[in-house]
């Protein structure tokens, strides 16, 4: 595996710099930015696992795993959110372009409130290129409407900002089933919490990794028992390093 790359529990991990990062992703495939409660559901979840595992590659925004990473092969890997991510991506002349992306959103409300916060950046998105996802039930998902829906725009880009577990499904499910090749972003809250849906996450604490807290301290009831399940991380990191969990 090149120098850019790492393997982790079988998911080629990217480990250059954002424009580099930027350059690939103009290339198309399906790109994750899996958090710890996702990687720490891999050997829980067969299709889960097909899905990331058959991601062209992932984004290093775990700070959870990149210390463990640290702990356990002495190896500091840098970090790239899925915010800085995001961020960087709107940026480029060529994703704000008009009809260059198709966005999928969790609700009606995050349709509107993101598609307002992106027209406010200068990225026009039209309502036909932003859709509401259904709820997709457990195993392979498939969606032919979406899949006829992207195929009649033919965007570069394809979003999805639906919550882990499922968008990863969702987006292997496109590699897989359209006919040419756009850059797929499993990059879930992200832009909620640059246009307000969640709570912001000022750019020191991103870069201090402490997205976490402001998340915990946000959602109390819901977020920290997250925290909790990721901790089995730790052990499957332990057990399979580089290797894919069986």
């Amino acid at each position: 595996m090149s120098g850019e790359f790492r393997q982790i529990l079988g998911i080629k991990f990217y480990v250059g710099g954002m424009p580099r990062l930027l350059d690939k992703t103009a290339e198309g495939g399906l790109i994750v930015v899996p958090s710890a409660p996702v990687l720490a559901n891999m050997p829980l979840d067969a299709a889960h696992r097909e899905a990331l595992l058959g991601s062209d590659f992932a984004i290093t925004d775990s700070s959870y795993m990149i210390l463990l990473w640290l702990i356990l092969r002495r190896e500091n890997l840098p970090r790239i959110s899925g915010v800085r991510y995001l961020r960087g991506l709107l940026d480029q002349p060529g994703f704000r372009k008009a009809g260059a992306t198709f966005w999928i959103m969790p609700s009606a409300d995050d349709r509107r409130a993101n598609r307002e916060w992106l027209d406010r950046q200068g990225t026009v998105v039209d309502a036909e290129a932003c859709v509401v996802a259904p709820i997709y039930p457990a195993g392979r998902l498939e969606d032919p409407t979406l899949v006829a829906q992207i195929e009649a725009r033919h965007p570069a880009y394809v979003i999805i900002n639906v919550g882990g577990g499922v968008q990863e499904r969702l987006g292997y499910f496109l590699r897989t089933h359209l006919s040419y090749r756009p850059a797929i972003l499993c990059t879930g809250a992200a832009i909620a919490f640059l246009s307000g849906r969640q709570i912001a996450i000022p750019v020191w604490a991103d870069r201090l990794r402490l997205g976490w807290l402001f998340r915990s301290l946000a959602s109390p009831k819901t977020f920290p028992p997250r925290l909790w399940k990721s901790l089995r991380l730790a052990k499957l990191l332990w057990k399979y390093g580089e290797n894919a969990p069986g």
